[in-house]
């Protein structure tokens, strides 16, 4: 697990501010839509407030909460997003995880309430990314239900498609959060463009994608939650 402090200090809400304009201005959010966090420790992790604007986060906006139970551990802090039995769910799972991403961007969102496959053989950055990617059933956000059902699949995969709800993406960091979510929603946009405009897409084969991430030296291989 990389660390990121034993307090949550300054850099990492930081970090939280910067991914969240990110986000908003690559249209990977909209408004209060979506909710981020990160490790903070073995049993703690910072999230999104309930409410806040995704492109105007400060210090306040986020709260520290339990690993162990979901619950915020500052009584008088900020109200922490309805949407943390997601986050506490994948960080209760996935000790290689350190960053937490939902968000309903417009293409990945309409894969998520569609049934399309998300290609993974197109491109040198989806073959890297996107090489697992799982649904989860839909569930009412907030829910422990949903909790429950992303638990049950974020050990097989980082990228998930939340149907008919959006999508959740972890990660070692948020960096590489960021670069996941950005690269779901441009193969996703790629793949409706294409079926509108009546244009074939040439994927890669098998051999090739195998190939790539096991030989091209771009970097390791990813290597997912047992």
């Amino acid at each position: 697990m990389a660390k990121l402090g034993a307090e949550p200090g300054e850099a990492l809400w930081m970090q939280l501010r910067d991914t969240g304009r990110y986000m908003l201005d690559n249209g990977l959010s909209w408004g209060n839509a979506g909710n981020i966090s990160a490790r903070v420790d073995a049993d703690r992790y910072l999230i999104t407030a309930s409410g806040t604007d995704m492109g105007e986060l400060s210090e306040r906006d986020f709260a520290l909460c339990s690993i162990g139970t979901g619950a915020s551990v500052q009584p008088d802090g900020p109200k922490p997003s309805k949407e943390t039995p997601m986050h506490q769910a994948v960080y209760e799972l996935r000790p290689d995880i350190n960053a937490v991403l939902h968000a309903s961007p417009f293409y990945s969102t309409m894969a998520a309430c569609g049934g399309d496959s998300i290609p993974a053989d197109l491109f040198v950055e989806a073959m890297y990314y996107l090489e697992k990617v799982e649904r989860v059933p839909y569930c009412h956000p907030g829910s422990r239900e949903l909790g429950d059902a992303v638990k049950a699949k974020a050990r097989a995969a980082n990228v998930l498609l939340l149907e008919n709800h959006g999508v959740l993406v972890c990660d070692a960091n948020l960096r590489e959060a960021r670069m996941a979510l950005h690269t779901l929603e441009m193969a996703c946009r790629m793949l409706f463009a294409a079926k509108s405009a009546g244009t074939a897409l040439r994927p890669l084969t098998p051999a090739t994608v195998d190939s790539f991430l096991n030989e091209s030296g771009y970097r390791p291989r990813r290597k997912w939650g047992q």
